[in-house]
This record gives C-alpha cells, sequence and structure tokens, in this order.
C-alpha cells in the first residue's frame, strides 16, 4: 500500500539552488539577515548578497571551478554561510565535517570527497595541519584572521572590477552538497544532494497544507550546526530565502541560549531533543523571558511525548516533531502546524510531492494501516546516491526508486506516521550519527581484544550512547579502554560503558546480533 501527502502536489522548477536562492531574497535589503550571537555583530541581506558574490568571484579568479570539492571544517559563523552559498554559485561541491571530528575522523572524509579546499578556524588548524600531506586539500582559508596569508578576509575584499563567469549548472545531476552520513550501517558515507534536492526540500516545506513557515518578522535562532543537514537546509536556507533572521550561535551554551532568547525576542527555534529536553526540566529556563518564542520543532532524533508536552508548558508554545533522514534533505514528514490534533507520538504527514510504504522487515510484502515494519520513502527531495558507493547506494535506494529508511514505523488511517523502532544499526546520541561498525573497527585495532560490537544503551541527557560489548585476548581495565578510544574519535563517539563477554552472538553469516546485547 502506498501513502500519498494529503497536501496537493507542487511543481519543482528545474533550476540551480543559486538560482532558486537569489531569486528568494531579492525582496530583501536593508532587513536583518544574520546577527553573530556573540558579538551582536549584524549582516543585512544587502551585505549577504555582496559577500556572497565576492566570495564566488574571488574564488573562481584562483582557478576553481565546477565539479571543485570545498571541505568546511568549522562551528557556526556568519561566514560559513557566505562560503556555502557562494560555493554553489561557480559550481563547486561543498562537503561539511564536523567541527567535533578528530584529525583522522576528518582525514578519513577529505580523502573520501577529494575535497581540493578547505576552510576553517583557527584553533582547528592544528586538526587540519596533519593531514594535509595525506588528502587532496592544496589551499586552506581560515576565518577571522585578519589580513594574514591564507586568511578567508581576502576573499572579501572589494572585486567588482572582477566578472562573475557564467556557470551551466544540470540541477538534477550534478551535486550541490554532500554531507557525510553512515545510512542504515557502516562507515560514514558521501550523501548526493543535488541543486534540485534543495529547490525541491524547501518548496516541499512551505506548500504543506497547515504548516507555518519563517517570515521577514521571525527571528531563528541558528543553535544547531551548519555542518549537519538539519542546519542547512531547515535553519539557513528556509530561514533566508523567507527573509528572517538568524542569530548564528557556535554550540548550546544553556544560559547564552537562553540569554539570547531574551534579548532578542527570538520567535522561532528549530532544536533536537537534548534542547528540548532541556527546556522541558531544567530550573534554569525559569529565570528567562522567553516567551516571544512563537513556534519550536523539534527533530533529529526520536523524543517522547511527555518530554513535547513538558517543554510546550515550559516554553508556552507548542512543540512540533517531524522526521527526516540526510538522504532526504531531510525533511519527509512534519506535524501539520494549524490543526489541533489529538493524536500522540506521531512525527506528522507526509510532504508534498512524497510517497511512503511500510514493508513487512522479513518478506518485504507491502504492509497496511497500523502494521509496522519499515518505511521506504520516494519523492523528490531523495539523494541521488552515495559518493562512489553504488553497493551502498544499491542497498538504500531500490529499483523501484524506494529509499529504505532502516525506521521502523506504522501509519494511521489519517495518514499520520510514527516512529517504533529503528532496524539500521546506528547509535543517536545528542542527535548525532554514531556507526557502531566505525567504533567496533577502532576497538578492533587494539591489541588487548580479539572482538567487540557495539550498540545503544538509552541516556536520559543524549538519548543514546554508545555501550561496547569486548572479548578480551589478555587483562585490560574497562578504563583503560574507554581512554584510549576517547583520544582518537570525537567526544559524542566516546564509548560510555564496557561489558566483557566471553563470545559476541553472532548469526551463521557472521553478523553481530545486536538485539541480543541491546536486550541484556
Amino acid at each position: 500500500m502506498i501513502i500519498k501527502s494529503p497536501s496537493p502536489a507542487v511543481k519543482i522548477p528545474d533550476i540551480s539552488w543559486p538560482e532558486y536562492f537569489f531569486a528568494r531574497i531579492e525582496p530583501y535589503h536593508q532587513e536583518i539577515a544574520l546577527i553573530d550571537g556573540a558579538s551582536g555583530r549584524q549582516i543585512n541581506f544587502d551585505e549577504l548578497r555582496q559577500n556572497i558574490n565576492r566570495v564566488a568571484k574571488s574564488l573562481q579568479h584562483k582557478g576553481y571551478k565546477k565539479g571543485d570539492v570545498f571541505a568546511i571544517y568549522a562551528p557556526n559563523i556568519i561566514e560559513y554561510i557566505y562560503v556555502f552559498q557562494a560555493i554553489m554559485l561557480i559550481g563547486g561541491v561543498i562537503t561539511t565535517a564536523n567541527p567535533l571530528y578528530t584529525a583522522s575522523e576528518l582525514e578519513l572524509q577529505l580523502q573520501h570527497s577529494k575535497a581540493s579546499c578547505l576552510f576553517t578556524t583557527a584553533d582547528l588548524l592544528e586538526k587540519v595541519s596533519p593531514v594535509l600531506e595525506t588528502t587532496l586539500v592544496e589551499e586552506v582559508f581560515v576565518f577571522n584572521q585578519g589580513d594574514t596569508a591564507n586568511s578567508f578576509e581576502l576573499l572579501l575584499q572589494d572585486n567588482n572590477d572582477i566578472e562573475l563567469l557564467p556557470i551551466s549548472i544540470n540541477p538534477q545531476t550534478d551535486i550541490a552538497i554532500l554531507p557525510y552520513s553512515s545510512g542504515t550501517t557502516g562507515l560514514p558515507k558521501g550523501v548526493m544532494l543535488s541543486h534540485s534536492n534543495l529547490v525541491a526540500h524547501n518548496i516541499q516545506i512551505e506548500a504543506q497544507q497547515d504548516v507555518v513557515c519563517p517570515n521577514v518578522d521571525d527571528i531563528i535562532i541558528a543553535v544547531l550546526p551548519f555542518f549537519h543537514i538539519y542546519g542547512i537546509t531547515v535553519i539557513m536556507n528556509l530561514g533566508l530565502c523567507n527573509g528572517s533572521t538568524l542569530i548564528i550561535v557556535n554550540g548550546f551554551k544553556p544560559e547564552q541560549f537562553l540569554g539570547l532568547i531574551e534579548q532578542y525576542r527570538i520567535t522561532t527555534a528549530y532544536l533536537v531533543p537534548p534542547i528540548i529536553l532541556f527546556l522541558a526540566e531544567h530550573p534554569l529556563v525559569s529565570h528567562y523571558d522567553i516567551s516571544s518564542l512563537q513556534y519550536v520543532m523539534s527533530g533529529a532524533a526520536p523524543i517522547g511525548e511527555a518530554q513535547l508536552l513538558a517543554a510546550g508548558e515550559r516554553v508556552l508554545c507548542p512543540v512540533y516533531q517531524g522526521y527526516g533522514l540526510t538522504e532526504t534533505s531531510p525533511v519527509v514528514i512534519k506535524e501539520p502546524d494549524l490543526l489541533a490534533t489529538t493524536k500522540h507520538g506521531t512525527v506528522g504527514v507526509l510532504m508534498p510531492n512524497t510517497e511512503a510504504m511500510i514493508i513487512d522487515t522479513e518478506t518485504g510484502e507491502p504492509l497496511g494501516f497500523n502494521q509496522t515494519g519499515e518505511l521506504l520513502l520516494r519523492g523528490p527531495q531523495v539523494m541521488m546516491g552515495y559518493l562512489n558507493n553504488p553497493e551502498a547506494t544499491a542497498v538504500a535506494i531500490d529499483t523501484n526508486g524506494w529509499l529504505h529508511s532502516g525506521d521502523i514505523a506504522r501509519v494511521d488511517e489519517q495518514g499520520y506516521f510514527y516512529i517504533v523502532d529503528r532496524l539500521k544499526e546506528l547509535i543517536k546520541c545528542k542527535s548525532y550519527q554514531v556507526a557502531p561498525a566505525e567504533l567496533e573497527a577502532l576497538l578492533l585495532t587494539h591489541p588487548a581484544i580479539i572482538d567487540a560490537a557495539v550498540v545503544p544503551k538509552a541516556d536520559k541527557q543524549s538519548g543514546e550512547v554508545p555501550k561496547a560489548f569486548i572479548v578480551l585476548k589478555q587483562d585490560i581495565s574497562a578504563d583503560e579502554i574507554i581512554a584510549w578510544v576517547a583520544e582518537k574519535v570525537a567526544a559524542y563517539k566516546q564509548i560510555k560503558e564496557i561489558e566483557f563477554i566471553d563470545k559476541i552472538p553472532k548469526s551463521p553469516s557472521g553478523k553481530i546480533l545486536r538485539r541480543n546485547l541491546r536486550d541484556r
């Protein structure tokens, strides 16, 4: 049974993201587009346009061309947005790297994406420098470095005498952005999102029936990282296309977060479950005036109904849920905002132009209403595939164009979806993806470990944290292993608990039986 969106289909123009983006922001001039939360520095839409064009012309003048891959390895700063939009303007491909990555994690992404240029900050250079010799990166630009060599500021110099050369972009087949996702299993893979994917996603969100979209009067707190697809397309792209003001925040710091809501009378907050939980329970919230909030959205990971309701009571406005994947740009399902629904636990209904199907996880047969199985998705926001990985692409997208989400769901007769479990192996820690296979591969390099398996463990603050089951070759303590892993991976990937066992349970084919371990 194929489920279709309750919203009417909408036409998706066959244009590049820059064509769409610049047309959408054309009405806005002196209106404030960006405010740096830490310093208060403001950028209006005219300045935003000018700076994007300057960066694009400077990069093109340096010889960068269509198809070149640019990596951004930085926290949320105003300049991130200039670079992001400028790269697409010259036909480049953007791969965004988590600033929490260690040097080795960054190295893997740079090598796989074949990035030739990197943008970063001065405090991250110590992690960048060691990997330059083993990657294709030829040039590094450093944000906020004044007029020093390779300073990003040099790209912002007045270059009105330089013409931006026209670029021919095929919206359907040219890659716009290349975020990395672990998919349903395995190591991180480059998700190829086209210009058309980005355009479609923006239009689909705005065209959903009974939805509240940001507008020129809205002030959005941009606390979610721009390296993540949620921060890219929902906060940056959707917000700016509608003339909203973004308050740029480098990471979630409770007092700063609440203080900025109070100071700027922020109206809109796109958040993740750990921050929703903070709003629901932390006593600090009552010390700030956050009554300006009109719309709060939770995404990127599951959250319980009780926490949503509790957060709504604290912020005095409804807190909505949505569902998506990096592979779907990301939003495919979202709660209608204007309906006084009494449905509990739902992530909403399908976006326009989107189809879904629930299938039996054993037989692959389609299921009906209120039957639980794997969620399949199809629509114009679905990725082209994984970079240089046809095998993983074929597993993710079948011959009929269905993306296999790896999530277990059901749908009711009114078209409301409920995410009930996860078929895929990913751990969601503070809404970041953690691939068990990545940690297992690392653990198996330790001389004292003969076998290992990693599974999620429920955690009130983080949602889930990695727990390792380990078979030892020689004596070593759990604390020693935890400390060893912590030196090699980002903080959210660090193993929080270890249980030593005699044997890792596996299927006849050798696949780890993770459910057996989770149920212990």
